[in-house]
C-alpha cells in the first residue's frame, strides 16, 4: 500500500507541483489549503507525512505542527516547507516537532529524497 503524503500550502502553483512530485514518487496525496483544513485532513486522510507550509491563513505551520504533536501524532513525519529560512525559524520548526525543514525554492530531487528517507526509516 502506498505511503500517504498530505500537502498543506495555500499557493495553488506549489500545491500542483508538489502533488505531481509526490505522485510521481509513488505516494498517495491529499491537499489542505490552510492550517485548520490541515488538522481536519490529518484526521480524515491519516497521512504518513505532512509537507507543511509555514505562512498560511487561519493557522500558520508552526501552530499546526505544535497542535499535531500535542494531539499525540508522534509517529507522523512533518516536513516544514517555507521561504523563511533564517536559522531562528528553522530552530523553531524543529523545536516544535518538525522532522525536517526545507526552504523554498527547493530542489525537487532533494525534497523527494527527504520524504523518501523519512518514510523508509532512514532518518
Amino acid at each position: 500500500m502506498p505511503r500517504k503524503v498530505l500537502i498543506v500550502d495555500d499557493e495553488p502553483n506549489i500545491v500542483v507541483s508538489l502533488q505531481f512530485l509526490m505522485k510521481k514518487a509513488g505516494f498517495d496525496t491529499a491537499v489542505a489549503r490552510d492550517g485548520d483544513e490541515a488538522l481536519t485532513e490529518v484526521e480524515r486522510f491519516r497521512p504518513d507525512l505532512v509537507l507543511l507550509d509555514v505562512m498560511m491563513p487561519r493557522r500558520d505551520g508552526y501552530e499546526v505542527c505544535q497542535q499535531l504533536r500535542d494531539s499525540g501524532w508522534t509517529d507522523l513525519k512533518i516536513v516544514m516547507l517555507t521561504a523563511k529560512g533564517r536559522e531562528s525559524e528553522v530552530t523553531k520548526g524543529l523545536a516544535l516537532g518538525a522532522d525536517a525543514y526545507v526552504t523554498k525554492p527547493f530542489s525537487t530531487s532533494e525534497l523527494v529524497d527527504t520524504v523518501t528517507r523519512l518514510l523508509t526509516g532512514g532518518g
